[in-house]
């Protein structure tokens, strides 16, 4: 018995390299293109190569797929979460479903600057420092009007050492301690 030669079927042959490259070029994927011609990756790719497709990357592939303006969207929303609220590439990546590297791409694609490390940890210093802050003057507020210190620990959820501290940050004139329960006299001794 004699063996059989390699099988090649006519629309094998039909699928030219400049009908594969305009396909690419038009976005289609690599992938996409050997399940749609039913040729091997590797003959997909020899017949790219023969037409002088320039091959993209996988990112390239993805941002030439995006919607545009969707993407300019995300990358002001990216650049005001990095620039307003100090939040950092990590953060952004999860944000975007990106990795750190898109997510970067897309921060300086809406205009942004990438920080340094020390510059985020000086950003996110400060406006814990401001939230403190601003936490501190309610406490005072509340204090003046009334409120005591366990009643606002309390409220707050904070403990009393920690109110008194905010209080005294906020420049609180505190009131002075009262002694509860019975007075002692100091000359009566039993």
């Amino acid at each position: 018995m004699k063996p059989h030669p390699p099988a090649t079927s006519d629309a094998s042959k039909a699928v030219t390299p400049q009908a594969l490259r305009k396909q690419y070029e038009a976005g289609a994927t690599v992938d996409e293109l050997v399940t749609v011609s039913g040729l091997s990756y590797g003959t997909v790719l020899n017949r790219l190569h023969d037409a002088g497709t320039v091959m993209r990357t996988s990112w390239q592939t993805r941002r030439m797929r995006q919607n545009p303006q969707a993407r300019r969207r995300l990358a002001a929303h990216l650049r005001t979460l990095y620039e307003q609220r100090g939040a950092t590439l990590t953060e952004l990546a999860a944000a975007a479903g990106e990795t750190r590297r898109g997510a970067r791409r897309l921060l300086i694609e809406a205009g942004g600057t990438v920080r340094t490390t020390q510059q985020t940890q000086r950003m996110r210093a400060a406006a814990r420092a401001a939230e403190r802050n601003k936490v501190a003057l309610s406490l005072r507020a509340r204090y003046e009007a009334g409120a005591t210190v366990p009643e606002l620990a309390q409220e707050y959820s904070y403990s009393v050492a920690t109110v008194y501290r905010l209080l005294h940050q906020a420049g609180t004139r505190m009131r002075p301690q009262h002694t509860h329960g019975p007075a002692h006299d100091p000359r009566k001794r039993p």
